[in-house]
């Protein structure tokens, strides 16, 4: 017997422009050998050609489109990236060539792979396919972490982390788009936004332009998490500094367009320790902002961080925090007792206070914070709500409300449960609360 093997797919490609752009043609070229393909010299011999254009002058413009429309006329099948590709949102292209399979902008390696892949199939490979597109993840199938930058341009006196990982460098807005992606396509119904600082994310580039399945994409964090947001799954936001800004994330929370749901790191209210510890922004500006966030969006949770016994920290000090914590009423609050790091400018500062100290000032914040939530959650006996199953306990399901992060925050526990598995969404009403967690049940209506 005899076996015909089946042949790889070929792909042909036209590079114009300048050295930048010849680069972006060899990652793609080298990419698209990795997962299988094979390229063409010719025409008639590709499944697909892609042409990497140039858009710097009329000339590169006119010698683009003509490429394209030379690779129409000889092939039918093109996807364009590149300079020209970028030029009005691609409608320079589309508009000369309607016919393109789609049109993407320079450094676009992410978004001309997803385009291969949807016009002709990755071939399959013993070794690459075994590998997920969304990649080997440690949490639960149905929510993941995604990651939008790393480092930090802050210098908090009490933190060490630009040091290890530098200064902030944010992905490429395609890439973090194209995970997001990939993580809603493989089951994720939670993506739950990371970063050492998730607002200032795109500073470090100008906030430039990239592109996503052909249209522009600002590298920022509202342009970013309104993108996410047309997935359909919840997107929540943590480690964001309250930037002004920020402001324009609420209008999409009270949308539904993301989770109403906002971790603020805001470390301690007197202005003198802030300075201290280099913080941006001062309590009053942030209660001030509290009470707007919760004009426009009441339903949004709050979440932040504090740190009690920083270096000179006084008592007087230490009560304007607890009046702060008062006066905000947040919802979820982590506090941690101010603790020298190896490395940390704030070891060299005079007055530390004594551990006992931090530790007794630690227990009076929590004691506050948990009358506070206590409260907040008790509000919500009686109202219902849709939540997210984490886990099957018997009859009893662990699930989490839009206000509750995994691992960090609360969780609610819905009685009496069937037909249920982690990863449903079900609707519930709440039937008791304590400082940190609610109890429910599951609607009749759902059975």
């Amino acid at each position: 017997m005899s076996s015909l093997k089946q042949q790889p797919p070929k792909i042909g490609f036209v590079s114009l422009g300048c050295p930048k752009a010849l680069v972006d043609s060899e990652q793609i070229l080298t990419q698209l050998r990795a997962e299988g393909y094979e390229t063409s010299s010719t025409y008639d011999d590709a499944d697909l050609v892609v042409v990497n254009t140039c858009g710097f002058i009329d000339s590169a413009v006119e010698e683009s489109l003509d490429a394209i429309g030379e690779a129409l006329a000889e092939n039918g099948k093109v996807i364009v990236t590149g300079c020209l590709g970028a030029k009005e949102g691609g409608d320079v292209v589309k508009q000369a060539h309607p016919q393109v399979l789609a049109v993407t902008g320079p450094h676009a390696l992410p978004e001309v792979m997803a385009a291969v892949h949807m016009h002709l199939p990755q071939p399959h490979d013993p070794y690459t396919s075994l590998i997920p597109p969304q990649g080997i993840k440690l949490t639960p199938r149905h929510y993941a972490y995604l990651k939008i930058s790393e480092g930090c341009n802050h210098r908090c006196t009490f933190c060490i982390i630009p040091s290890m990982r530098g200064d902030l460098v944010s992905r490429p807005v395609n890439q973090v788009m194209q995970e997001a992606e990939n993580l809603v396509d493989a089951g994720v119904k939670e993506l739950l936004v990371i970063s050492q600082d998730t607002s200032a994310y795109g500073v470090d580039v100008k906030y430039r332009t990239g592109f996503w399945q052909g249209r522009p994409l600002k590298t920022r964090m509202t342009e970013l998490v309104r993108a996410m947001g047309e997935f359909g799954v919840w997107v929540r936001l943590h480690y964001v500094y309250p930037y002004p800004h920020v402001d324009e994330v609420i209008p999409l929370m009270a949308e539904g367009k993301i989770l109403p749901y906002l971790d603020v790191p805001f470390q301690h209210a007197s202005p003198r320790i802030l300075k201290a510890m280099k913080r941006p922004a001062s309590s009053e500006n942030n209660l001030v902002r509290i009470r707007r966030w919760r004009d426009a969006c009441p339903d949004i949770t709050l979440r932040s961080t504090f740190i009690v016994g920083f270096p000179g920290e006084t008592e007087a000090e230490f009560e304007e925090l607890l009046n702060f914590l008062q006066e905000a009423q947040l919802d979820r609050v982590g506090c941690f007792a101010y603790s020298s790091v190896e490395g940390a400018v704030a070891n060299a500062l005079p007055d530390h206070v004594p551990e006992e100290v931090k530790e007794e000032r630690r227990a009076r914040f929590m004691a506050v914070q948990e009358k506070i939530s206590a409260a907040r959650l008790a509000r919500k006996i009686g109202s219902r709500m849709i939540v997210l199953v984490d886990e099957i306990q018997k009859n009893k399901a662990v699930a989490r409300s839009t206000a509750d992060a995994p691992e960090i925050d609360g969780v609610v526990y819905v009685s009496k449960v069937k037909n249920v598995k982690p990863g449903d969404f079900i609707e519930v009403e709440v039937t008791g609360a304590d400082a940190h967690d609610l109890r429910a049940k599951r609607l009749a209506s759902q059975g």
